[in-house]
This record gives C-alpha cells, structure tokens and sequence, in this order.
C-alpha cells in the first residue's frame, strides 16, 4: 500500500494554517468534513472529522473505520469517536466562530456538529483549501503524470482498435472502462460540483456529444437515460462518417487528469469541420504557452476570446445557447479545483498549478470538434502531462 508521506501532510497542514493566517487573520479553529480533503490533509478518506486549531495539533476524529485509518495513513493524531460529542470534550474553549467547508457540508450535518460545539458563527474555509490544493507538490504531479500516461496510451493508441461498427456508445464506455482499469486507472472520477455523478466522461456519437446535458461543460451526450444521463446510449450505435468523441478522466491514487480525443470513423469529416477542429488546437496551444508563472487566467481568457470572429464563438465552447464561460480549469484531486481559465480568475498563476485546458466547438449534425489536455505549469509555460495527439484520428 502507498501511503502519503508524512512529510507531505505536515507541509499541507502548515501552508493551510499559513493561508488561514492571510485570508482569515482573526481564525481560530477550522473543521473538516469532506472525505476527499481529509485525504488530503490525513493519507484516508473516513466518515469523521478533521480538527484543525490555529494553535497546537490538528485531530482527525474517526467514527469508521478508525481501524484502517490508522492503517492507511500516517497523520499523527488520529482518535477514535462515537459522535460528536466525544471530539466536544477534547476543545477546552470553542471559539465563537468556526470554519468550515460550507460548500460541501449540508444543512443536517450542520445541525448535528453545532449540537455539540455550540459555537455562534460559521465561515467559509473553501477558499483557503482550495488556494493550498491548487498548487500540487511533486509528489502530486508524479501521480498526475501516471494518469496521464493512461490516458495517453488509451485515448490516443488504443481505442482506435476498439472501434467497431454496430457498436454502441455503452459497449465503447464498457470496454473502455475496463481498458482504463487494466492499464492501472483507479475507476472512479470524482468532481466538486454539487451532486455531480460521472462514469468515466462524457462518451458519444457524432450529434450525440452535442446533446443538451445538465453537466457544466461544452459537450453532452444521450447516456442511458433521463434517470441515468451518464456512460452512453445503448440504442446510439456507430456508423461509417461518424465523430466520435471521447472526453473522460483518468486518476491514480486520488489525481486526476482530463483529456478529450476525437476520432473520424469510416471516412473523413468535411473540410469545414476539420478546419474549426484545428483551430481549436491552435487555441489549445495558444494558452498552453501562457501558462507561465505569474500569468493572470482571466487576462488569458479575455485574450482568446478577444481574439476570436463572430462566427467561430457561435458555438464555442457548446453549442447553441448552452455554452460555458470558461477555457479551461485547475485539476488535481477533483477534475473541477481551482483556478479556472475564466472571468474574475485574477490571482497570478504559480508554478505546481495543474490545468485541463478545453477548447471545443459544437457543430450541427455532427457533433462537438475540439480538444482537451491537461499541463502543468512551467517556466517556459504548460507542459501537456496527457500526450500531444491533435485528434481527429483517422480510422478507416
């Protein structure tokens, strides 16, 4: 088993203290709820609580399975609890206001953790976790680097052998899930967005990857239905002339990277088509060498889109009138962290980032054109951890 290393949880706990101390000067305890920022800061993902004080040792109280989190990871302090009443008695004096994941805790949780720790005031600590988080170590772009060698190996050189006319969308995501998993993909895909549920990606057939989705990207495809809009059609089968498109995860011990690719099955697209799909790697490329240290994401976007004619940002980044306000996104533990290539993303761009970088096109009848892949930042501006294929893959 892979632990996180000791030294990496010291060093995230004392740069999230660092941050609390610039963002929240007057802080005094902040609680922990999530499983996946536990992971973060303890090496385990338990149903507890993590205790942070701004003076002395952070607690991360377990009520399942104390067991294996004392297995799993190497956090120093880790204790056992019933509820949380038992954590109670370990805080001599509760502050009036504590801090807490307010995007993720919900209302009931709220209710029974305020039960016992009757403080006065809640506020936020997402942003400071997820300022920490946004900025990975090298231990972190190791296992994005495995990722993306995955995703690498399977969406550019695998999957054009697995394509097979007659096949649907849910037979491809089948057996390519399985593909992910046999080349060491950890299976699931795990997003911030609140009650998002992902299988893999987003998996379609020509005008299937334009279909409307509740999802907030550029693409969507049919799914296996209105109960399940996920995976992919099983009536949706592949014929000669079409796009396919293929915009999934990969992850290796928590890390994720994002990677879409596309692929012209039987025959050739139009010239037209191909040419927007170009242009949209240009526009990939074009960002990729901007993401430098101490670039600002929204002076980014706001060049691109300056950039850009009238008639190509009619359906860029979607289609129709569902498009997305963005170029791309931070990545890490989550596909969806912080920062975003966007509107309002001002705080300069620090060397460790990692960001999917997506520039895509909707076109009718055929389906959304485009690319996506996944860089770290660099001093001589993003390193593509995914490949360099520039889709559009021929397989005839």
């Amino acid at each position: 088993m892979n632990k996180v290393p000791s030294t990496e949880l010291e060093d995230r706990m004392t740069r999230f203290k660092a941050q609390m101390d610039i963002s929240n000067p007057e802080w005094e305890i902040t609680a922990i709820f999530s499983k996946i920022n536990q992971y973060y800061f303890t090496g385990t993902m338990q149903d507890g609580m993590l205790l942070i004080p701004r003076d002395g040792e952070a607690t991360f109280w377990v009520r399942r399975s104390f067991e294996r989190a004392t297995y799993e990871s190497l956090f120093p302090q880790i204790k056992s609890m019933k509820s949380f009443r038992d954590a109670a008695k370990s805080v001599d004096k509760l502050p009036d206001t504590v801090y807490i994941e307010t995007e993720t805790v919900p209302l009931a949780l709220y209710s029974r953790f305020q039960k016992h720790f009757p403080f006065k005031d809640v506020k936020p600590a997402d942003t400071s976790i997820a300022a920490v988080r946004a900025v990975k170590s090298e231990y972190e772009l190791g296992l994005m680097r495995k990722a993306g060698e995955i995703h690498q190996c399977v969406l550019e050189d695998t999957v054009p052998g697995m394509l097979v006319e007659g096949m649907s969308e849910a037979d491809l995501a089948a057996e390519l899930f399985k593909v992910m998993v046999d080349e060491g993909y950890q299976g699931i895909t795990r997003f911030g967005m609140f009650d998002t549920e992902m299988v893999l990606g987003h998996i379609g057939f020509g005008e299937s990857s334009i279909y409307p989705s509740y999802f907030d990207g550029a693409s969507g495809n049919y799914g296996m239905g209105p109960a399940v809009p996920l995976l992919g059609s099983r009536e949706r089968k592949l014929k000669k002339g079409d796009l396919v498109y293929i915009d999934i995860g990969s992850g290796v011990e928590g890390y994720n990277t994002d990677k879409t690719m596309t692929y012209m099955f039987g025959s050739s697209l139009p010239q037209y088509a191909i040419d927007i799909h170009n242009k949209c790697v240009d526009i990939q490329n074009e960002i990729a060498a901007m993401l430098k240290p101490g670039a600002i994401p929204s002076q980014i976007y706001k060049h691109i889109m300056n950039s850009l004619d009238e008639d190509f940002l009619q359906n860029f980044m979607g289609f129709g009138d569902r498009k997305v306000k963005f170029l791309g996104h931070g990545i890490g533990l989550l596909i969806d962290e912080l920062p975003v290539i966007a509107e309002r993303f001002d705080s300069p761009i620090q060397e460790g980032m990692a960001f999917a970088v997506e520039p895509k096109n909707g076109i009718k009848d055929i389906g959304m054109v485009g690319i996506e892949n996944t860089f770290t930042v660099t001093a001589a501006g993003g390193k593509s951890i995914t490949g360099n294929n520039p889709g559009l893959i021929p397989v005839f």
